[in-house]
């Protein structure tokens, strides 16, 4: 209890919020500007918002959001897919609850739902897999979308149906892994980041040692932060202390459940039934290796296979800027349907629908402070 009880210690939140405004204010004198710091992780932009860090460093810390939204990087051809899977006669979509209202191209799941799809909200795979086993005269469809946190939970609900040889369960694998954009985000340096806050969660999966080209290869000092407010604040230390000592490390600040190697067994698992493709990101187009697909001993329950989904289509264009938004070129007041057409009741795009979209968090955190 006392390791817990720390994180709600004021005194000690009041000391290291005066270090990171002294480390802050000695990195600015020093670059002439603000540190630009990016947060790749949906839990981290709501947890900075909702705890007022961006208004305790708005003048000597830039803090972007990043590509840590699994929701909302799923580019729309994917979700048009889901939306014309929920079609099919006698297939019952299962879905995690932040993808019913994300817009595909035509349509949303809410809206096939509203027109008589089947269409069910699961809080784990798992359940899923549960279900389909007592409605055997129904197809069950997992829309799987997620980051490494996720993937092995949708490997394992494979697992459990192919041992007991449930045939109507099958997944619509929309993961994706997060070395392979951040390679993205700083080959094409069009945004200069001074350091990454990078996902906890993730980490767990992968281990810290994943995460070393960052600072090897593109120069960029990175840190690992958990989700409480005195772990993010020790995370954004770290990082303006390698910025004012000219050193590039990737840093674990996040050491109570993040590992050297990450979870071995999680990992194996991934490994067994996924392989690396080629997919589509939102705001980032196509990115090499950057996506999981089962392995040909697992096509039965691939549910692009088993329903021959065909090639992701392409989105129309659009005034949304989420795109932008996820690259940090742009905060969410930026874009133009921010707070006007685009609100969580009405969304235009996924970054206001999920709630670890960065729109969806500035709406209710920042909308009247233009933050």
């Amino acid at each position: 209890m006392k390791v817990l009880t720390k994180f709600n210690d004021p005194d000690l939140g009041k000391r290291m919020i005066a270090r990171v405004r002294s480390l802050a204010r000695q990195a600015v004198d020093r670059l002439g500007r603000p540190i630009m710091l990016m947060e790749v992780c949906g839990t981290h932009t709501a947890a900075i918002s909702k705890s007022g860090i961006r208004e305790l460093f708005v003048d000597l810390l830039e803090l972007r959001s990043g590509p840590g939204c699994p929701v909302c990087v799923t580019a729309a051809g994917d979700i048009e897919t889901a939306v014309n899977l929920s079609r099919f006669p006698g297939v019952t979509i299962a879905t995690f609850g932040d993808m019913l209202r994300v817009p595909g191209i035509s349509s949303s799941l809410e809206q096939e739902r509203a027109r008589g799809a089947n269409i069910k909200i699961f809080y784990s795979p798992g359940d899923a897999v549960d279900y389909a086993r007592c409605h055997p005269e129904e197809e069950v469809v997992f829309i799987g979308v997620g980051f490494e946190t996720t993937a092995p939970l949708m490997a394992l609900s494979v697992e459990d149906a192919r041992e007991t040889g449930l045939t109507n369960y099958s997944v619509l694998s929309l993961h994706k892994i997060v070395p392979p954009v951040l390679h993205s985000l700083l080959a094409t340096g069009e945004v200069k980041v001074d350091g990454l806050i990078l996902p906890g969660h993730v980490c767990v999966i992968t281990g810290r040692r994943a995460f070393d080209f960052v600072a090897v290869k593109y120069g960029v000092p990175a840190a690992i932060a958990g989700f409480e407010v005195l772990d993010v604040l020790v995370a954004i230390h770290s990082l303006l202390e390698a910025i004012l000592g000219g050193c590039t490390s990737t840093v674990n600040c996040y050491p109570r459940v993040v590992k050297e190697d990450g979870n071995i067994q999680a990992q194996k698992i991934m490994e067994k039934f996924f392989t690396p493709v080629d997919v589509h990101w939102r705001g980032f187009g196509e990115i090499a290796k950057s996506g999981l697909a089962f392995r040909e001993g697992y096509s039965d329950f691939d549910a692009s296979l088993k329903y021959h989904t065909g090639v992701s289509l392409p989105a129309p264009k659009t005034p949304c800027r989420c795109g932008d938004l996820l690259k940090g070129q742009i905060y969410p007041s930026d874009c133009s349907l921010f707070a006007r057409s685009c609100t969580p009741v009405t969304p235009v795009g996924p970054c206001m629908v999920s709630s670890e979209g960065a729109c969806a968090v500035y709406y209710r955190y920042h909308r009247a402070k233009n933050v």
